[in-house]
């Protein structure tokens, strides 16, 4: 790994600063504890992307104590480890509490670029574990570590990874699996299932201590307005929104929309049996535990806005239901109003057009008919050539219903003509919005078998390296670009993932 380089300013691990203004919440809000040992650890992987978020000198991921601080065995001057409590509709059930059944929030470290909470994922019991064991596994380490960060390098907000932490230590799930710590980062892990606990006691002073909680850290330009508590339900609703537009347009199939897996700021958080579009199918379940197809990709922004409307509800204590219900009626035009500009983009269109919305369904539906690869078909569209009796045989071969691809080419060729852009333009275009590489099921699945087979972590790196730059050629890389070889047919991600 590339720890060689520190940045100016870089600081050793003893010179962190941190702070924990969620411990300053009542003691309602979480537990205090700390994590449980992890025996014999060593370091799987380290990100200095995310080590800049905090200032932290690459070159102490090196040090024995970088491992001994980050699966929670050690703990650094400052940190003030809480488990927090919340609660949720999970499948659209409410569950009055649940919570960090195997999380533990070390602080928020500050860096040039803000406060980061840090939050040790797999770092053993708290009294939110229910039946759990507290621990999480080297397959979901691996599999969140590099979602979050291709997610960001795509441009969508998401929680960060800064490090694994494996050992031999056994732990049970659908097979026996050995453990690994997650070192988390994101400015909040606030959930809106955070509201939910407390509304759901009538613990309403809670809930406005939380509101004033979110605010005073991450909304401080709300605090002037009229009614501080309906602009931040605004507001969530607005990021919200823009990020499930963002999920619709790159593929992205979270795969456990509950409401304790939605953050406060619009973050994608919680990454579990998620998966990227590959065949296209408007139905997709990429959760296998999902029997009912409730968090089907198609189903996204329903749930979403769903989900906002049980946010809302938690927050009447604070807000008129009229209001609340009038902020809740602006999430559909504002989802429509990203998803289309998105979606233009990917097409190649600078100009917007009235039959747009039509031909991005046609565009679609030629998908889902044909089970096109979804980053494929997009990527290659940028080579479309307009020409009238052009070949585009690249893009052709993607569908066997030739007479219902040649229908849609004459379509989007006469819809091109209305632009002004030259090929080469709209090309540079599309290749910016259309990423050539994404984090495939088997791609993940290749490096977690070497992890945890040979323990050879090259593929972890070489993956970051590859999902950093997703827009640009990378030449050499152009194997990761394939579809999904036939041993992956089988792969299935689910709840435990």
């Amino acid at each position: 790994m590339n720890t060689a380089r520190a940045e100016l300013g870089a600081v050793r691990l003893e010179e962190l600063r941190f702070d924990n203004r969620y411990g300053r919440l009542p003691q309602d809000f979480y537990t205090r504890l700390s994590p449980t040992p992890l025996p014999a650890p060593y370091l799987v992987a380290f990100n200095p992307a995310a080590a800049d978020l905090i200032g932290l000198a690459y070159a102490e991921a090196a040090r024995a104590e970088f491992t001994e601080i980050f699966c929670g065995n050690r703990l650094l001057p400052g940190f003030d480890p809480l488990a927090a409590v919340y609660a949720g509709h999970q499948f659209g059930v409410f569950v009055p509490q649940l919570g960090d059944g195997r999380a533990i929030l070390l602080g928020e470290a500050a860096g040039a670029q803000g406060r980061w909470d840090l939050q040790l994922k797999g770092a053993g019991k708290t009294p939110y574990s229910r039946m759990g064991d507290g621990r999480a596994v080297l397959r979901s380490s691996i599999r969140e570590y590099l979602a979050s960060e291709a997610m960001h390098a795509l441009g969508i907000p998401t929680t960060r990874a800064l490090a694994i932490v494996g050992s031999d230590q056994p732990v049970i799930r659908e097979n026996i699996e050995s453990a690994a710590v997650l070192t988390r980062m994101a400015p909040s892990h606030v959930r809106f299932g955070s509201f939910e606990l407390f509304s759901s006691r009538r613990q309403y002073e809670h809930v406005a201590n939380l509101a004033d909680h979110v605010i005073d850290a991450h909304y401080p330009q709300l605090r002037e307005a009229e009614q501080p508590c309906l602009e931040l339900l605004r507001e969530v609703i607005a990021r919200t929104a823009k990020l499930v537009a963002q999920w619709q347009a790159v593929g992205f199939c979270h795969g456990v929309m509950n409401t304790d897996n939605m953050s406060i700021l619009g973050l994608t958080i919680d990454y579990g049996p998620y998966g990227f579009i590959e065949g296209f199918d408007w139905n997709h379940v990429c959760n296998h535990s999902d029997d009912g197809g409730r968090y089907a990709y198609n189903m996204q922004p329903g749930i979403a806005h769903w989900n906002l409307y049980c946010l809302a509800q938690a927050l009447l204590p604070l807000i008129e239901v009229e209001e609340a219900e009038s902020v809740l009626g602006e999430y559909e035009a504002q989802f429509e109003r990203h998803y289309s500009a998105l979606m233009r983009a990917k097409l190649g269109l600078a100009t917007e057009h009235a039959d747009d919305a039509a031909l991005m369904q046609e565009t679609l539906a030629l998908l889902h008919q044909a089970r096109a690869d979804y980053t494929t078909f997009f990527r290659r569209l940028g080579n479309f050539d307009p020409a009238p009796g052009a070949d585009n045989a690249p893009l052709r071969e993607l569908f066997a219903q030739r007479d219902a691809f040649a229908a849609w080419t004459a379509r989007y060729r006469g819809r091109l003509a209305l632009e002004a852009s030259a090929d080469p333009e709209r090309k540079a275009r599309m290749n910016r919005v259309n990423p050539k590489y994404v984090l495939r099921n088997y791609l993940a699945e290749t490096a977690i078998r070497k992890a945890a087979d040979q323990r050879d972590y090259s593929e972890i790196e070489r993956l970051m390296r590859l999902l950093a730059r997703p827009y640009d050629e990378q030449p050499a890389m152009q194997a990761y670009a394939e579809a999904a070889p036939q041993w992956a047919s089988t792969l299935a991600v689910s709840c435990s993932s």
